[in-house]
């Protein structure tokens, strides 16, 4: 199972990349493997300004659709729109192609809620 050591992670199975106030998300390797093959990935918050754990969107798979939570408050500034016509992207490279959107932090204290790699793994057992 592919956990990088230099994201984050959240009880949720997202993963979040920070880079000074702008976190990039996406679901874990995990989560995808799960979840199945996806189908389609909603996201009707562009632009929204959310708080932390409130629901950003959806992920359908051929099995069940998941609710997407943020991971961290802050304003919605992108949403992986090559995700419309290819959302198999997130099952083959969740951390790379697979990313879903990218958030302007509220609120930076909020990262030490994260998981590390380590947290994460002990979570899900790996």
């Amino acid at each position: 199972m592919n956990i990088p050591a230099n994201l984050k992670y959240t009880k949720d199975h997202e993963w979040v990349s920070i880079e000074g106030d702008i976190a990039t998300v996406g679901i874990t390797d995990f989560a995808q493997k799960e979840l199945g093959d996806i189908v389609y990935v909603e996201v009707e918050t562009l632009d929204q300004t959310l708080d932390k754990d409130e629901v950003f969107g959806t992920v359908e798979a051929v099995k069940t659709v998941s609710d997407l939570f943020l991971p961290l408050s802050g304003e919605i500034i992108a949403f992986n729109e090559e995700l419309e016509n290819t959302p198999e992207a997130v099952n083959s490279d969740p951390y790379g192609a697979g990313w879903m959107i990218k958030v302007k932090l509220s609120d930076v204290a909020e990262i030490e809620s994260l998981l590390s790699s380590e947290a994460y793994k002990e979570l899900i057992g790996a």
